[in-house]
């Protein structure tokens, strides 16, 4: 059985800054980019039977650098919607929502209507990927690597150990790194987290 390799993207401006960042498609910072080539060794010795990108150009462009081949994008990858909460920081948000949370409190639309999504949406898509994964990861020893976003791939990770998607704020995951979902007597675990070389 393959393990399930989750790889955040590098840094950009916004995820310097700590401005909330889903469907703006900022490019890697300089040293966003020096990340990503950094992930090469990690990954390379591990032999993949797929790798599944976000559509961002922030997740592609950290599997291209970290040599990660035939990287096929899905939609599902995608960071959680942010609505109207897009491009602000929490620091920003607590000036009008004191104890604000987005594990707990969602976000609101946009100023065109568009809403963001809850954590139980969010969810939802992360059990969209792992059961299309289900099968690779049981029938092939390889790996499956999946180059994503922090609070989609946090979500992904309470989900694939049972746990509510709210629950993936129990895992801080920081640009630029590697974890492992592995199995231990069938059961899922976290066998490595914001691994850097």
């Amino acid at each position: 059985m393959g393990d399930l390799l989750l790889v955040r993207h590098g840094e950009t401006e916004w995820s310097l800054s700590g401005r909330h960042t889903s469907r703006t498609d900022l490019p890697l910072t300089q040293h966003g980019e020096e990340q990503a080539k950094s992930l090469a060794p990690l990954l390379s010795v591990r032999p993949h039977a797929l790798v599944l990108t976000s559509p961002l150009g922030r997740a592609v462009r950290t599997a291209e650098l970290a040599g990660l081949t035939g990287a096929v994008p899905e939609a599902d990858l995608h960071e959680w919607d942010y609505g109207g909460y897009e491009g602000v920081t929490t620091a920003d948000i607590h000036r009008t929502r004191p104890g604000w949370d987005l594990w707990t409190d969602g976000v609101p639309a946009d100023e065109d209507g568009r809403p963001g999504e809850s954590p139980q949406e969010v969810g939802r898509r992360a059990d969209r990927v792992l059961a299309r994964l289900d099968a690779t990861l049981a029938q092939d020893a390889r790996d499956v690597v999946l180059v994503a976003h922090a609070h989609f791939l946090r979500v992904l990770t309470a989900r694939r150990l049972g746990l509510p998607p709210a629950d993936g704020r129990l895992f801080q995951l920081a640009t630029g790194t590697l974890s492992r979902l592995s199995t231990e007597h069938d059961r899922p675990v976290i066998a490595e987290w914001n691994t850097r070389p």
